[in-house]
């Protein structure tokens, strides 16, 4: 890692000597118990290793309360340690922030006192894997459309339908899932519920191909007469798609420290190629560094964006404008990274040299693809700028 890539942003936004010593501490780990599993992550192994280790170090809980089990730290925390993790491993760093943020959230948002009890501390311990189950084939970045329903029974409710692109499905214990309680409310009719893993009706897929991230399990959620509880709904019914629209915005903290992560380890392995072919400082030709200006700034700016939503998240104050400015922004320079890299470097390198940056490329894309898609993240932007 570059000094400029490491240290970027902290010119705007002076860490906390904790925060500070979070990151180094984070930054140790992903050292020891992270990148050396990078590749076989690549390849398709889930970070199990990584994932157990993160479990032992309290990392599943980082914003959880200390009363629950967790680390009780902030957003802006959470967003140093998600970049850390993504700039080794980016399937590790989705599994963590898929985890602690739209997995568990939630439940300290709108979750009853018995259900914080019963579900957070094996969350924020790592004993259980979390999932959130919005996405299906025809409601993707349009929740208003999802076809999954519950009907309630008694004391149960009754869930049918399917979800897709679900992170972390099939190696989780405990899935979010949101479905319609009344199909005529529209956003209104939907309830946001609690399904162990196991659940009669509940069914995982295979794990999907997918060209990125393959070492974060991704797969469909099958529910057939799904029984749940009355006690597993998470707050009142209508409630889920307001949950389901905070929980996007404050995962899109995540996901935009994780394609921090993604452009700064671009930039910092071009550098390292360049390097050892002897291009360094005014030996780098012009149209190189003016490339690797135009990276290093984009980087910083995304992350100066990314904390500034942390933030506001922390301090309680409206933050989905930025948040979604973050997303974009970050997103958008990962995969721009990962191309400029491979382009500034492939005349030099043979193709197993460039085999980290062919990950990152391969990485990103998801990026700006989950947590809402780039065209949402516009439109929401635009909605603001317009006084919506």
């Amino acid at each position: 890692m570059t000094g400029q890539a490491r240290q970027a942003g902290d010119r705007y936004f002076a860490l906390s000597p904790r925060q500070e010593a979070f990151r180094i501490e984070a930054r140790q780990w992903v050292l020891e118990e992270v990148e050396p599993g990078a590749e076989a992550a690549a390849a398709g192994t889930f970070p199990s290793a990584a994932i157990r280790s993160a479990a032992d170090r309290g990392y599943m809980g980082i914003v959880v309360p200390s009363s629950l089990g967790g680390l009780g730290l902030d957003h802006v925390s959470f967003a140093l340690f998600v970049e850390e993790v993504s700039s080794a491993c980016a399937s590790t760093a989705v599994t963590l922030d898929v985890h602690a943020s739209v997995g568990t959230e939630p439940l300290l948002w709108l979750g009853t006192e018995e259900q914080r009890r019963r579900f957070v501390p094996n969350l924020a311990s790592g004993r259980v894997l979390a999932a959130f189950a919005l996405t299906e084939p025809e409601a993707g970045s349009d929740a208003a459309a999802l076809r999954t329903t519950a009907r309630r029974e008694g004391d149960e409710y009754v869930l049918d339908g399917g979800k897709t692109f679900i992170s972390n499905a099939g190696e989780a214990g405990l899935y979010t899932i949101l479905a319609a309680t009344d199909r005529s409310q529209g956003v209104r009719g939907i309830s946001a519920f609690l399904v162990p893993a196991g659940s009669s009706g509940l069914r995982v897929g295979r794990p999907m191909h997918k060209m990125g991230l393959k070492g974060s399990i991704t797969a469909e959620v099958v529910l057939t007469q799904c029984r749940v509880p009355l006690g597993n709904r998470l707050g009142a019914e209508g409630d889920g798609f307001k949950l389901a629209m905070r929980a996007l915005d404050s995962g899109r903290i995540g996901i935009s420290a994780q394609a921090l992560g993604i452009a700064r380890a671009s930039l910092d392995e071009t550098v390292r190629i360049l390097g050892n072919h002897g291009r360094t400082g005014a030996r780098v030709p012009q149209a190189t560094q003016f490339a690797l200006a135009d990276l290093a700034t984009g980087i910083e700016a995304a992350r100066v964006l990314t904390w500034e939503a942390a933030r506001l998240c922390d301090a309680g104050l409206p933050f989905t404008r930025v948040a979604s400015m973050a997303k974009l922004l970050s997103t958008d320079a990962a995969m721009g990274a990962a191309i400029t890299a491979l382009d500034l470097v492939a005349d030099l390198a043979a193709p197993e040299k460039t085999r980290r940056l062919e990950r990152f490329f391969r990485d990103a894309k998801a990026t700006q693809l989950y947590e809402g898609t780039n065209q949402i993240q516009r439109l929401v932007i635009a909605r603001h700028a317009l006084g919506g």
